[in-house]
């Protein structure tokens, strides 16, 4: 969970303050699941922002019984963005709350179905954790990388920065995700590392594009994450073979704030793919989600606006 304050969104020139970073994966989770699913949030908040967060959680419908925040005595990370247009931003990131150990993670993780492993500061955990998750978990492990390709200056500032061992970062997913800029960190040849990670068990890469909507590289096998709570299916002879595409959103160009579109995006489409719903369809809803974020300010009450319960006024 993050505290964002955003600058250069607001046509009056106001600094927003408001939940972001997991708020949004959560939003959308709750907005795109079934009553037969439930959502266990691992996420660790910082005391000082422990009571504003429990406060969050108890406006989703979709959270399990008695499931709530991991609070930690660490100062809750916050950020700063200041956007210079209607895709760029400069990002800033102060506090942070401790890393997941393998110790903490394994026993909070048995008898769930399916992981959702969102980096949203790119500090949640490291490569080590991961793999021993890949190893121990059968379920399916949707894995947004996300910010795994930003370091942090002393100051704070967040600059892209290679994935190192990104290759092994790919397989401890089913699906991966990672958008334009930090798709170019994996490496020289990024879509070259994608199909080498379908060979080695991924399911699918997923790019986001921004407006342009996302492109993906699948194994020929790969359909959709709707084993979940039951053994793995094995590779068929399919799976060598390398699917792609384009998935383009409907609509024109829109104008808001695009804070969290990956975030909803990536919920939304773990969403549906561990609904049975085919990784083409699960692309197609997750853009027409983002798109509606846009129209959106911060993760709060955000569930109910991706549902089409409120109808956003403007002067």
């Amino acid at each position: 969970m993050i505290w964002d304050s955003i600058a250069g969104r607001d046509v009056r020139g106001e600094t927003i303050e408001e939940w972001g970073g997991s708020g949004y994966s959560l939003a959308a989770l709750d907005a795109a699941l079934g009553p037969e699913w439930k959502v266990v949030p691992l996420i660790k908040v910082g005391r000082d922002l422990a009571a504003k967060a429990s406060l969050f959680l108890g406006d989703l419908s979709c959270l399990a019984p008695g499931a709530r925040f991991v609070e930690v005595a660490e100062a809750n990370p916050r950020v700063h963005l200041v956007y210079s247009d209607d895709d760029r931003r400069c990002e800033g990131l102060t506090g942070g709350v401790p890393p997941w150990t393998w110790a903490e993670l394994g026993p909070m993780v048995l008898g769930l179905d399916a992981v959702y492993a969102n980096f949203i500061t790119g500090f949640e955990t490291d490569l080590a954790t991961m793999r021993a998750l890949r190893q121990a978990f059968h379920g399916p492990i949707y894995g947004d990388i996300h910010s795994l390709a930003l370091g942090r200056r002393d100051d704070g500032v967040r600059y892209y920065r290679p994935v190192e061992e990104a290759l092994t970062w790919l397989t401890a997913f089913d699906v991966a995700q990672v958008n334009e800029d930090e798709m170019t960190q994996l490496g020289p040849q990024p879509l070259e590392l994608a199909a080498r990670a379908l060979t080695n068990g991924t399911g699918a890469v997923i790019v986001t594009l921004g407006p342009k909507g996302a492109v993906y590289v699948a194994a020929g096998d790969f359909t959709s994450l709707h084993w979940a709570g039951r053994d793995k299916p094995s590779r068929d002879p399919g799976a060598g073979i390398v699917k792609t595409a384009r998935i383009a959103p409907e609509g024109g160009p829109l104008t808001g704030d695009p804070t969290g579109c990956g975030d909803v995006f990536g919920a939304t489409c773990v969403a549906h793919l561990l609904k049975g719903t085919a990784l083409e369809p699960a692309i197609a809803e997750a853009n027409r989600m983002a798109r509606r974020n846009v129209t959106y300010r911060g993760a709060t009450g955000l569930q109910h606006h991706l549902r089409g319960a409120i109808q956003k006024v403007t002067a």
